[in-house]
């Protein structure tokens, strides 16, 4: 069923002629559509599902390995749009691998499609905006971007001035929390402004039985869609194929350099994960495969042109041990297949708070899933872009927050399309608002791993109250954070800025955030005051009590301690006291504000952590 929904992607293009964007059942654009599509190299064209396409290379830089057209060389691209708005297609899957049918968030949305990345080049600052810009003119409803963003100044940050001027014009910009996890501090994105999301697991993982031969069977993670042609092949480990002495170091990670061809042949060879795609120097080398060894936790599944897996070290050093203890070691790795584990959990990956931007900020804001994800693929690229890979597929398997972000920007115009008339800070809140919590317990890093929690689409659409915000909130904001007027004038398009002459923005933050975080002074006890303002948005008559739920050493107090409302967009404001002292080391401490009434739960976090 088609809607008037549009929501734009800035990625690597799009595949036109992938059945997730066929417009079967839709008719023409809605009348806010402002934009357009032209005729490009290599790309069939627009339809009525996929409204519009354009690409922005500004920076002047030849990327002899892409197009000059919207086409979508990479895949990404693909595979973020699909996610977000992609058609049901029956039967989709990755050779027999995550079979069923393949479904966006929300498949009635229109697509339009801007291309500000390229195959060798990059994202730079220029195309970004110059996507963004065409985005906002074309009259998209939501923009979604699967890039992190490499600066924590709000002001000059191209994706951060971008999604300024978008919600300006009513527009939510989704993005991408960044795979620099589990590193602290690395999270991408964080302006309030920008939705930023995390990616987490679901309940399932693919992985590739490994026998050896003694009899023995080990488990690694990956994707190999080949079946062995043999029982058995003879196993080495990675220095024993050196080309001499000097090289025996490189040669345990099967660096292409440093091993031996005529060692290679015909084998399998057990290597210390240096970089990806070390299976193909071994294929390239008339190998088998490769067992490959990872010291970090593995939690996604990398898909391999030869026969390999991803093991961890335990397993390594059993596999290790039976190569040193057999005359003549050897092993099969057998195709992938699917299991099912707990879910949810944070990725490894995934880009941790806390925010590098700002201290009275919580970033990431919510999770969604973003590991192993099926969806749509081109037809231009090799499943996985190596040389000698000559294995496509309509659908492939991707991991990152580059696919958790369009799952939310999907429950953003889910939201939307109920809700038309909500600005971008009411869509975030009701999202943040009715998140499932996670734990943590499964995920150490608490809200800086996940932020609200687990995004839960139904329960976005009637979250019962909001906390809203505007323009002039988050130059309160960036006032309050010791930006000067200048600067601030020049993100926000104006000719002059005082923040001397302005309001000052309420409050230990200055936000009318869902999420509220404290960062503790050393040796001494601190606290901070939020004062927040909520909009009903639910039933008329309505009478919201607090439940506090505090961390151990933390007081928490809420004031008052019931909402009443007796209309609909009624307002009313409180205040959250937290007081707490700073640890020697630092630690995380989650506490909770839920508003509860007879129909709505409506939760934020509250975090307090020693820096």
């Amino acid at each position: 069923m088609e809607s008037n929904i549009i929501v734009g992607l800035l990625d690597t293009g799009i595949t036109p002629e992938s059945e997730s964007f066929a417009d079967n059942g839709f008719g023409p654009p809605p009348a806010k559509w402002k934009g357009s599509c032209g005729h490009f190299a290599n790309f069939s064209g627009c339809n009525n599902k996929l409204i519009g396409a354009k690409y922005f290379k500004l920076d002047g830089n030849e990327d002899p390995s892409d197009i000059l057209s919207p086409i979508d060389v990479d895949g990404h691209g693909t595979h973020t749009s699909s996610t977000l708005a992609g058609n049901l297609v029956p039967g989709a899957n990755l050779f027999g691998l995550a079979k069923g049918t393949a479904r966006g968030a929300v498949p009635s949305a229109r697509v339009a499609a801007y291309k500000v990345c390229w195959a060798s080049s990059g994202c730079s600052d220029m195309d970004i905006l110059a996507g963004f810009e065409a985005a906002i003119n074309d009259g998209v409803d939501v923009i979604s971007i699967s890039i992190g963003g490499l600066s924590a100044d709000y002001v000059t940050d191209s994706l951060a001035v971008g999604a300024f001027h978008a919600m300006r014009k009513g527009i939510i910009t989704v993005a991408s929390a960044g795979n620099d996890g589990p590193r602290m501090a690395t999270v991408a994105n964080n302006a309030p402004w920008i939705f930023t999301v995390a990616a987490s697991g679901i309940n399932r993982q693919f992985r590739s039985n490994v026998v050896l031969g003694s009899g023995k069977t080990v488990s690694g993670v990956g994707v190999n869609i080949l079946d062995p042609k043999q029982k058995l092949y003879p196993l080495v480990r990675g220095d024993a194929v050196a080309k001499n002495s000097e090289s025996t170091d490189s040669a345990r990670y099967c660096f292409q350099e440093s091993m031996d061809p005529h060692k290679v042949k015909g084998k399998l060879v057990l290597c210390k994960l240096g970089m990806w795609g070390v299976e193909s120097v071994v294929k390239g080398f008339g190998g088998i495969g490769a067992i490959i060894a990872s010291e970090e936790y593995v939690d996604t599944a990398q898909i391999f042109m030869a026969p390999a897996t991803a093991v961890n070290t335990t397993i390594s050093d059993t596999i290790g041990e039976y190569i040193n203890t057999t005359r003549s070691p050897s092993a099969v790795i057998y195709k992938s297949q699917e299991v099912k584990i707990p879910a949810p959990f944070i990725a490894s990956f995934s880009s941790r708070g806390p925010n590098p931007g700002s201290n009275h900020l919580l970033k990431p804001d919510i999770a969604a899933p973003g590991i192993d994800i099926l969806a749509s693929y081109t037809p231009m690229r090799s499943l996985t872009g190596l040389k000698g890979d000559t294995i496509h597929s309509k659908f492939t398997l991707m991991s990152g927050t580059s696919m958790s972000c369009p799952h939310v920007a999907g429950v953003a115009a889910y939201v939307k399309s109920f809700r038309p008339n909500w600005s971008p800070a009411a869509i975030k809140s009701a999202i943040m608002t009715t998140a499932t919590p996670m734990s943590s317990r499964v995920n150490n890093e608490g809200e800086f791993a996940y932020g609200a929690g687990q995004v839960n689409p139904t329960k976005a659409v009637s979250p019962g109250l909001i906390y809203d915000m505007d323009e002039m909130s988050y130059i309160q904001f960036l006032c309050h954070e010791g930006y000067p007027g200048s600067s601030i004038a020049t993100l926000a398009g104006s000719k002059s800025i005082n923040c001397s002459s302005l309001l000052p923005g309420v409050g230990s933050d200055a936000l009318n955030y869902p999420a509220m975080q404290l960062s503790l002074t050393d040796h001494e006890t601190t606290t901070g005051v939020f004062s927040r303002i909520v909009t009903n948005v639910g039933p008329s008559q309505s009478v919201y009590n607090a439940t506090i739920r505090a961390p151990k050493g933390v007081e928490i107090i809420v004031k008052p301690m019931s909402l009443h409302f007796s209309r609909a967009s009624q307002k009313r404001s409180f205040k959250v006291v937290v007081k707490a002292k700073a640890t020697t080391s630092m630690q995380i401490m989650s506490g909770s504000l839920i508003w509860r009434s007879s129909r709505h739960i409506v939760r934020s976090p509250i975090v307090v952590y020693s820096p």
